[in-house]
């Protein structure tokens, strides 16, 4: 069955990306696995001959290169896929020549496969569509560690920003698996408003212009600096388990998933780094007090003790944090629309009429 791009968006259905690795990379769907027709290599020397001897000369190549135990090999890889994901379409670059090949190389082994017209620039301009037309928001404020996210991801219409960008938006949010590309953000971005699209109202995290080294699009950030603001209230000793728990207890267990026995060295260093790295706006002296109390905890940490990162966490919140939130809260008083606990917001919200 022939399906709309939303739907193919909405329903998460399963995406073969054909394209070379380097494509792949740049760019592409949650929902899609990299099983490239063509590797970089091989990619890269067809691309030479159309350029140079013109596109029959250059296909030529492509299929003296993708022949034999090579094309078996990559079809098998399709098949095995499609027969675990028997709804799974597939694109290339436009929807031309790689797509088409490998969909005629599938039907003559037996299986059919849905091919996506226009390919990755369809899907991607589709998107972008979404990304270039808002829908309205709510944004969520509140001071460093009030439980936002916990929040958003609770409510009908949350978008996680940050999860988006797996980075928790602050010097200390790096997290322990890379950021996604700029582009993959964008798309994963645009899919979540498809989902949401039954709701009036998408609420966001009151973010910056970055999340880490991503970029929140032009067009969302500008109606997002127009929204209306809830703002989420915590107690202060709630707000430092919370740090405690996100940014050291469970990074360091992200981290030793992914690193061992190195976890604990690469761990200190993200903390000693993210903590240099606001040394301008703490200046120098309060900078030095809290890097000593950083020091002190990963010492303690190292024998198994995590109470010590309190006292830097709560010494933050103080000097650093909360100072720069009231001061941001300033210039968008006038946007706030109401202000309680999460679960004084969830009723509010509740009984609120939202015209779509």
């Amino acid at each position: 069955m022939e399906l709309t791009f939303t739907e193919l968006f909405d329903r998460d259905v399963p995406l073969i990306d054909i394209r070379a690795e380097t494509e792949f990379a740049a760019g592409t769907f949650p929902t899609a696995i990299n099983l490239p027709i063509l590797s970089n290599e091989e990619r890269h020397e067809v691309g030479l001959t159309y350029k140079t001897a013109g596109p029959q000369n250059a296909e030529a190549l492509g299929f003296r290169l993708v022949s034999g135990p090579v094309r078996s090999s990559r079809l098998q890889s399709w098949i095995s896929f499609l027969k675990k994901h028997p709804s799974t379409h597939l694109f290339c670059w436009r929807g031309g020549k790689r797509s088409e090949i490998a969909s005629r190389w599938l039907e003559e082994a037996g299986y059919k496969v849905h091919k996506i017209p226009g390919g990755y620039k369809a899907l991607r301009n589709f998107l972008l569509t979404e990304i270039e037309s808002p829908p309205a928001f709510i944004l969520i404020g509140g001071h460093t560690g009030s439980g936002k996210t916990e929040l958003i991801l609770d409510l009908k219409g949350g978008v996680d920003l940050e999860g988006l960008a797996s980075h928790r938006g602050s010097a200390f949010g790096k997290r322990a698996c890379p950021q996604p590309s700029q582009i993959n953000f964008e798309n994963s971005l645009a899919i979540n408003f498809i989902k949401n699209r039954s709701e009036p109202i998408q609420i966001l995290e009151d973010e910056g212009r970055l999340i880490g080294r991503i970029q929140i699009p032009h067009k969302i950030k500008a109606a997002m600096d127009g929204s209306p603001v809830i703002v989420l209230l915590e107690e202060r000793e709630n707000r430092i388990e919370r740090i405690l728990n996100d940014y050291i207890i469970s990074q360091y267990e992200e981290l030793k998933n992914l690193h061992g026995e190195f976890a604990f060295e690469v761990f200190s260093n993200q903390l000693l780094n993210s903590t240099d790295a606001i040394r301008r706006r703490l200046g120098g002296q309060r900078h030095q007090e809290v890097r000593v109390m950083v020091e002190k905890a990963l010492s303690d940490h190292s024998k198994g003790i995590i109470d010590s990162h309190r006292a830097w966490i709560n010494f933050l919140i103080s000097e650093y944090y909360d100072p720069m939130y009231t001061f941001q809260m300033k210039n968008k008083s006038e946007r706030i629309i109401f202000s309680g606990t999460a679960d004084m917001i969830k009723d509010w919200l509740e009984n609120q009429s939202f015209s779509s």
